[in-house]
């Protein structure tokens, strides 16, 4: 049976439902550049892979979680699903790939420079990347589960430096998102209330994921009792592609090689 993190956020849990329909959201709005042989890394538990197997010629899914890989490939018989843990991309070759997709991993990855060097090499001439990642100027608590989170101009810069065209947008909401986001950041402040000494920020994050589990479970749940239908009601038409990437609550870029 899996064990649902909040850091993962499943479709399964109803209090999780805004978090999974803004992580769906990604791949909805990935459709449009879609196309030839796809690579996804960190496919997790196939979220998006219907979403994604229609429009791609061939399809590779990669996690670095075995059991979820197994179960995949239970789930989509004859889908090429692989575990990895990268990077490098070991056995991957140059210019493989006419689309890249990566959503919600490169802020887990130490080494961010050398996964978007990867990705520039394993893309075809012509070739494009689709990643998503949180906007930290709209994050309300450290996350342990991540090595770092970006603010647009961070990730541009970063990313400038290594693909030939950045197209930086984000992944916003209606105001039945803001309301949602709202509510929780006032839900998370009275939680942090108690952290007189900001050892959010002072402990090592392995010390942090237990506590921040049990604290991000609770808020989930309060949240859902204090808005009901709300909560359930959200889909991923509440969330919007917005060209100004300040305005999403994700960064969603797409990375070109020429």
């Amino acid at each position: 049976m899996a064990t649902y993190t909040t850091e993962i956020a499943s479709d399964k849990l109803i209090s999780d439902n805004p978090i999974h329909q803004r992580l769906l959201k990604a791949y909805i709005a990935a459709k449009p550049w879609i196309s030839g042989s796809l690579l996804e890394i960190g496919c997790g538990e196939g979220r998006g892979v219907e979403q994604l197997l229609p429009l791609a010629d061939s399809y590779i899914g990669l996690d670095k979680i075995g059991e979820v890989i197994d179960m995949l490939r239970t789930k989509f018989p004859g889908v090429d699903f692989r575990q990895a843990v990268i990077p490098p991309f070991s056995g991957f070759e140059d210019n493989s790939y006419d689309t890249i997709v990566s959503f919600q991993v490169i802020e887990h990855i130490p080494n961010d420079r050398l996964f978007l060097q990867e990705i520039y090499r394993m893309l075809k001439p012509g070739g494009k990347a689709i990643i998503s990642t949180p906007n930290i100027t709209h994050t309300l608590s450290r996350n342990p589960w991540h090595e770092r989170e970006y603010k647009p101009q961070e990730l541009i810069d970063l990313a400038t430096g290594i693909f030939d065209k950045v197209e930086a947008k984000g992944i916003g909401g209606n105001e039945k998102v803001w309301a949602y986001h709202e509510a929780n950041r006032k839900s998370v402040q009275k939680i942090m209330r108690f952290d007189i000494f900001d050892l959010q920020h002072k402990l090592p994050a392995s010390v942090l994921r237990m506590p921040y589990e049990i604290l991000n479970r609770m808020n989930r749940n309060k949240l859902h009792k204090q808005q009901g239908s709300t909560v359930v009601e959200i889909t991923h038409e509440d969330y919007l592609v917005v060209e100004d990437p300040m305005k999403g609550l994700d960064l969603f870029y797409i990375l070109w090689k020429k």
